[in-house]
């Protein structure tokens, strides 16, 4: 196997909310590759994961990509963007541009480069007006930058296996672990790389929720995901704003 490092750039996404192991901390789909790439390197295989929840595209480019790229990995992902399409300041053109220089510049060095074209997420989210259109140019940007400098394209929107409610977790926003499972399976076809079949097992769908159950359910999410998630946006805060990377070197992949 020619990836002998492996560097994982980006937000919560990729830092493996909310894929939780017995001790309360992360894993995800970049921790499950790792350690599937690992094995099959060997023992001198170096993994590092930057990524942090709530970070924006600006914090990720500024902190995280010159990080990387100072570790000269082999492989790096780099995820950003979906923050960003939910913020009212979101800029689609200056977006568009530093997006095609960052993904320059991480294979300028050599590296292979993942890509991610996002699930449909805002199938279970308020606010689809907005955001809807804003994802739509993220994914359709992702997925010609790639193709203009060579990186390893994973279109998780293209796979409607993601309406599964079972694949996100009570947040809405991010993966279940089956979702992170997926993912990894996914991210280790596109590298030529076997994986553990059951990852892309999908769970079957849940039954149908009577409607008063279906709205009680609603006003629940509300109460403990949304209402904290607009609070932050009005005091200005993050939910990463005190949560460093939880692997920031490279380092042997022990699970």
């Amino acid at each position: 196997m020619r990836w002998r490092s492996f560097v994982a750039v980006g937000d919560s996404f990729t830092e493996g909310m909310d894929d939780a192991y017995p001790d309360g901390t992360y894993r995800g789909w970049a921790d499950l590759v790792a350690t599937r790439l690992a094995a099959e390197a060997g023992p001198d295989f170096g993994y590092a994961n930057l990524a942090i929840r709530g970070r924006l595209f600006p914090n990720i480019v500024a902190e995280q990509v010159p990080a990387a790229l100072a570790m000269k990995p082999d492989l790096i992902s780099f995820a950003a963007g979906g923050n960003d399409v939910l913020r009212r300041t979101f800029d689609p053109a200056s977006f568009v541009a530093r997006f095609d220089d960052v993904v320059g510049e991480l294979r300028s060095g050599g590296a292979d480069v993942i890509l991610f074209r996002f699930a449909d997420v805002m199938a279970r989210l308020p606010g689809q007006r907005l955001v809807a259109p804003r994802v739509t140019l993220l994914n359709r940007v992702v997925g010609e930058v790639a193709e203009r400098h060579g990186a390893i394209l994973v279109d998780l929107y293209a796979d409607d296996t993601y309406l599964n409610p079972m694949l996100w977790s009570t947040d809405r926003l991010h993966l279940s672990p089956a979702g992170h499972r997926r993912v990894a399976g996914q991210v280790l076809t596109a590298l030529g790389v076997g994986c553990d079949e059951e990852w892309l097992m999908v769970p079957p769908h849940p039954a149908p929720a009577p409607w008063l159950a279906g709205r009680a359910a609603d006003l629940r999410w509300a109460g403990q995901h949304l209402a904290p998630w607009i609070k932050r946006r009005l005091t200005g805060r993050s939910s990463g704003d005190t949560i460093t990377a939880k692997r920031p070197m490279l380092g042997p992949v022990t699970d």
